[in-house]
């Protein structure tokens, strides 16, 4: 088995400083590479193993959320003999990028965790939606992650500086980067952001050419890729599970399925992160309480009608902002929900104890 170097595999100081405690336990610490129901492959400093949860993790688990995820340190109990390892506990989570699952309930999909960049990866064919990459910065910056735009298929464009401008309107000081991965434009940019020790996940629709690009920061073919559609411009699942490799320049790198839809999860903090200039002006609204929608010498209207805030702009932002109400409403009520739940939870567990007790007792 290949020794691992942890600071290499994005080990630091926050994470130590929670691990400290478990360390004098017995436990060992290792980084969750890839998740496969619940059988996880961890990278150590002794090499690779597979892990799974104890019984007590997965029964507490409020959701899938609670559960390891593809960048998690986690704390486990090795069994070399039996070459497997007993994951008891998640470390704190830096950074975690999320989305809510598709369809009607309301819960957490995890993404990736532990994550210093994600690069929002858009094709500049039929993929290209300016409203949908909003949609994605939100969900970086809620997540304490830092964005990259990745512009691919330049070659397939015909009116590059045209789109250039439109993503410009709403990257702020956001970093963007022109790429055809078929023609090795703009790969060496991204390399040059990827650095030792830290760790960076690819996202974006299917067949934007997510794992092409990764392909070729490794110089091979690590990712199986697919053809797309003419007519839609969408791929194949490819990818079809979130798994984390180790980059030539000892980086690590997630790539993701591929997300056709994309339900916002928290946030607050995002959507004023990728608002931010729509907070700039707000801050010169006469009215402290101004929503933004009627009143009179409010700094948002008045710079709709002068033309220095597109409409569409505008328009997206009282959209995002009305399902990150109401969703946060919905979150509320499964949470409190979820917590009737626990405490059946701990009740049952309690009376089993008990019922115990009085069965030794008589």
């Amino acid at each position: 088995m290949k020794f691992l170097n942890l600071s290499k595999l994005g080990w630091n100081d926050f994470f130590a400083g929670h691990f400290s405690s478990l360390a004098s336990s017995g436990f060992e610490i290792g980084r969750v590479a890839l998740e496969n129901r619940h059988q996880y492959l961890l990278y150590t400093k002794s090499g690779e193993i597979i892990g799974e949860t104890t019984g007590k993790l997965l029964h507490f688990a409020a959701s899938t959320a609670d559960l390891p995820k593809v960048g998690d340190w986690v704390a486990f109990q090795a069994f070399p003999e039996e070459e497997k390892a007993v994951i008891h506990q998640i470390l704190p989570r830096k950074s975690i990028f999320s989305r809510k699952i598709v369809g009607r309930r309301v819960e957490e999909q995890v993404v990736a965790t532990n994550v210093d960049i994600v690069f929002i990866v858009q094709g500049l064919d039929n993929d290209f939606n300016i409203r949908r990459l909003e949609r994605y910065l939100i969900m970086v910056f809620e997540g304490k992650a830092n964005p990259v735009i990745v512009l691919n298929k330049i070659d397939l464009c015909e009116d590059i500086e045209e789109k250039l401008k439109e993503v410009q309107t709403i990257a702020g000081t956001v970093p963007i980067v022109l790429v055809s991965a078929k023609l090795d434009v703009g790969i060496d940019e991204l390399k040059a952001m990827i650095k030792e020790g830290s760790t960076y996940a690819f996202t974006g629709s299917s067949g934007v050419g997510k794992s092409t690009i990764i392909n070729k920061i490794f110089s091979e073919e690590i990712q199986k890729t697919a053809d797309v559609r003419e007519s839609d411009s969408r791929g194949k699942h490819t990818t079809t599970t979130r798994k984390m490799f180790i980059s030539p320049e000892g980086a690590l790198l997630i790539d993701t399925p591929g997300m056709r839809e994309l339900h916002l999860w928290y946030s607050e903090d995002g959507l004023s992160d990728t608002f931010s200039d729509l907070e700039e002006l707000a801050a010169s609204c006469h009215f402290s309480n101004c929503t933004y929608t009627k009143e009179t010498k409010c700094a948002i209207l008045g710079a709709i009608s002068e033309g220095e805030l597109l409409q569409e702009r505008y328009d997206s932002f009282l959209k995002l902002r009305e399902e990150s109400t109401q969703l946060a409403e919905k979150q509320s009520v499964s949470k409190f929900l979820q917590k009737k739940q626990d405490t059946k939870k701990v009740q049952r567990g309690f009376n089993k104890v008990k019922h115990k007790r009085l069965v030794i007792e008589d």
